[in-house]
């Protein structure tokens, strides 16, 4: 009986030291699992056991708002143009609980869905494009800790309605003007989304790299006088909607980063700008880039064969294809793909280094994680030399 007891104490002794172990062992393991989640650039944690101390703040939206948010914020949607892609540069599609119908319906041109293609499975939260008004119902049925916006008709007032309708924190982000890009409310928006998404870091390597990338490009012009350069032009960028050749760009962002001589600049104005045939003539640009969304520009060819064969670039094969960039506002990966094969096409001297596919698959990854340079290619066509006459 004796030594029974013995064992009894023994075993229960034993049996106590099992399940302090245990108990320690998943203290450390949930502790763990923390510190797993907490990645470099904060992406929110998968394991729903592991728990995400949060903090209400008040940050400043683009518009000067003050808004109360719960950071960092894990469910998200972002609505307007250029939300999303934003939030993709961030590294916050993991938290994304909804997107737009336009999102979508058609992924053509938009980089940041072909890398993330399992964002269109997504509960569809509204309509979405250029003013249009935010579906209040959908955006509720998804659970958002914060609403993204951009691009909203009279845009404060906007904001606080859709913010008091739905009880949701509505953040305005902002690109600019529609059809091109202000850097710095750019800078000032992923700054903004990597705040109350926790990708502080993130958003920072972003904001460096394109600075970086602007100083690498704009370097290896420098010093060069205008009267040595060759004369440039980009025809049938699209605004709303495709354009033809008399579509074109003052300020055009690839442009200037490699400081290119754009005979546009010499309307004095800035932004998207439709002239007239008879002004291209007159500009006669050595070099004539065309924009790989403007299809129409190789129909119009056909049928007025006489006025291109008519410009200097044609008749030299001095034509080039460019991706477009601006599709649902700004795909920034791509402007700068673009300023790096203008300036190896303009400039090939000062761009000897430079394989502008190879680069743009740099880009792509960098921003994206993805190289997803040739579905662009499948959609556009990509960097190349284009046959206005005989395509």
């Amino acid at each position: 009986m004796k030594m029974s007891r013995r064992i009894s104490k023994g075993s229960a002794w034993l049996l106590s030291v099992l399940l302090v172990g245990l108990a320690l062992m998943g203290c450390s393991t949930v502790q763990t699992g923390k510190e797993v989640n907490k990645t470099e650039t904060g992406q929110a944690a998968e394991n729903s056991q592991s728990t995400i101390n949060t903090e209400v703040k008040v940050v400043t939206d683009l518009v000067g708002r003050e808004v109360k948010v719960k950071i960092p914020a894990q469910r998200i949607v972002a609505v307007g143009p250029g939300s999303l892609r934003l939030v993709a540069y961030a590294k916050g599609t993991n938290r994304v609980v909804g997107i737009e119908n336009m999102e979508k319906k058609d992924q053509t041109g938009r980089p940041y869905l072909f890398a993330y293609p399992e964002l269109t499975s997504l509960p569809t939260i509204g309509q979405g494009g250029i003013d249009s008004v935010p579906d209040e119902e959908a955006l509720l049925s998804v659970k958002p800790d914060v609403i993204f916006a951009s691009y909203l008709v009279d845009k404060a007032k906007a904001a606080d309605n859709l913010q008091a309708k739905t009880g949701i924190p509505v953040v305005v982000l902002s690109y600019g003007p529609l059809a091109t890009f202000n850097e710095e409310d750019v800078y000032r928006s992923l700054d903004l989304v990597g705040r109350v998404i926790g990708t502080q870091q993130r958003a920072e390597e972003v904001i460096t790299y394109v600075k970086s990338s602007k100083a690498d490009l704009a370097e290896r012009t420098k010093g060069i006088p205008d009267s040595a350069k060759p004369k440039v032009y980009v025809g049938a960028l699209g605004v709303k909607g495709t354009q033809g050749i008399e579509s074109t760009q003052a300020k055009y962002p690839p442009f200037m980063y490699i400081g290119a001589r754009n005979v546009a600049d010499e309307t004095g104005k800035s932004g998207s700008l439709m002239i007239e045939q008879e002004k291209l003539v007159s500009w006669d640009p050595d070099i004539l880039f065309i924009d790989e969304g403007g299809n129409k520009v190789f129909d119009d060819a056909k049928k007025n064969p006489t006025f291109y064969q008519s410009l200097s670039a044609v008749k030299n094969g001095r034509v080039y294809g460019q991706i477009p960039y601006n599709f649902y506002t700004t795909n920034i990966d791509t402007a700068l793909a673009d300023a790096y094969y203008a300036g190896k096409v303009i400039f090939p001297e000062k761009f000897q280094d430079i394989d502008p596919v190879k680069k743009s698959e740099e880009i792509y990854r960098f921003f994206l994680g993805q190289p997803v340079y040739e579905q662009m290619v499948k959609d556009y066509g990509g960097f190349k030399k284009l046959d206005l006459i005989h395509p």
